[in-house]
């Protein structure tokens, strides 16, 4: 890695400057994620991302406070060393501590193999973010069928198997994701990266924190 890809671009930004609405709830800085224990990298529970995705996602609350709604952000910009911690956790197969709560139905051994879990990730490029609506109504997370980072068929967003509403929250969610210039994953309803990011190429590895 160069050590270009180790320093933080100037149009870094940490996302709730431009968001200030933005609830977060930075899961790998903290111990309820699916490795058990806070991800190397994350050394603030804050949300770095691209100063042009952050932009895009400033229309989307503007919108989404419009409905009466708030975005949640569980994770924005990760540095490869946090991937690469996801690595050396899927790879310690004896550790199952958190398989009840985030692959019960998967073989740990099985991760890599079945696109859980990768040696890179977009997020590391700095313009990709896991969110979901918080209903300013109901105090609560919007019931999206599934909850983040569940490995499992059941977080595709058009699985068959969640209940109608449900479905219709992931499909708003994307739907004012993707009219700002995001694109979705097919296999997880939380996942967006701004279509023209800045930084296509580089996985950058500097740490998460202000």
């Amino acid at each position: 890695m160069s050590e270009a890809e180790r320093e933080r671009p100037a149009d870094f930004i940490s996302l709730t400057e431009l968001v200030p609405d933005a609830l977060l709830d930075i899961r790998y800085h903290s111990t309820f994620n699916f490795v058990g224990e806070p991800i190397d990298g994350y050394l603030e529970p804050i949300a770095l991302i691209t100063g042009q995705a952050a932009e895009a996602l400033r229309r989307v609350s503007d919108t989404a406070l419009g409905q009466g709604y708030r975005l949640k952000i569980f994770d924005a910009y990760r540095p490869q060393r946090a991937v690469d911690h996801f690595a050396r956790g899927a790879e310690d197969v004896e550790d199952v501590r958190m398989k009840p709560y985030f692959y019960p139905d998967v073989d740990k051994r099985a991760l890599f193999r079945e696109g859980y879990i990768a040696r890179r990730s977009g997020h590391s490029r700095g313009s990709t973010v896991d969110l979901t609506l918080f209903s300013m109504r109901a105090g609560r997370d919007v019931d999206m069928g599934g909850a983040f980072d569940y490995f499992g068929d059941l977080s595709h967003p058009d699985h068959p198997g969640v209940m109608p509403e449900q479905h219709a929250a992931r499909m708003l969610l994307r739907q004012w994701m993707t009219n700002q210039g995001f694109r979705p994953l097919s296999t997880e309803w939380w996942h967006f990266t701004l279509d023209r990011e800045p930084y296509p190429d580089t996985y950058f590895d500097f740490p998460v924190r202000r």
